[in-house]
């Protein structure tokens, strides 16, 4: 399977370098962005397990940042982990979750804790993935199975008819037209045997 990607969304390179450190050991795929603009434009090609967010950015700060990924049909479900280095209290923590933050930590945090959380939204993107993939297949087999009975319908009507045939031309006088319904029957029975296969 391809590994799980995250987005890293900081200002300052020093901070991308901190995160890209912490998070190296999920040996994940790990793309930086360093303004919210170039967030967005990340999010447009790629699909993202988690979203590591800087609150206080220049221009488009993490809140509006958010609020443009949750907009979005394709985006609105990655889950979004704010990084501040401030603290405004009890409301600032609210405008976070309010814009759609699953969680709020506040700088310095313990790196520990941030690459086990990280950790358990790559996870359930990874089984996410796994779940889609598989949902593809069954769907490709239910088809596959849906064909596979209208030909076994098709081909039972064609043998009736052969057999009726085959009998009115065993009463027939003419043995090459005899021998022509016993070939036809030879070349149905071995397409029963190669539906059945397939079947099975």
């Amino acid at each position: 399977m391809q590994k799980a990607k995250i987005l890293l969304v900081d200002d300052r390179p020093e901070n991308l370098l901190a995160l890209e450190a912490i998070l190296s050991a999920l040996d994940q795929t790990l793309v930086r962005a360093t303004s919210g603009e170039e967030a967005l434009k990340a999010l447009l090609t790629d699909d993202f397990a988690v979203i590591l967010l800087d609150v206080q950015m220049p221009g488009m700060d993490g809140f509006e940042t958010a609020a443009h990924i949750k907009r979005r049909e394709r985006t609105r479900d990655i889950p979004i982990i704010f990084l501040t280095a401030i603290n405004h209290g009890p409301h600032h923590t609210f405008r976070g979750y309010a814009a759609g933050a699953v969680d709020y930590i506040s700088k310095p945090f313990d790196p520990w804790v941030l690459r086990a959380k990280v950790s358990v939204f790559v996870d359930l993107y990874m089984k996410n993935c796994r779940l889609k993939e598989q949902a593809a297949l069954l769907r490709l087999q239910l088809e596959e199975s849906t064909v596979l009975a209208e030909l076994s319908a098709r081909l039972a009507s064609v043998e009736e008819q052969a057999e009726a045939l085959t009998k009115q031309l065993a009463e027939a006088p003419d043995p090459a037209a005899a021998a022509t319904a016993t070939h036809l029957e030879r070349k149905i029975a071995a397409l029963r045997s190669a539906l059945d296969a397939l079947e099975a």
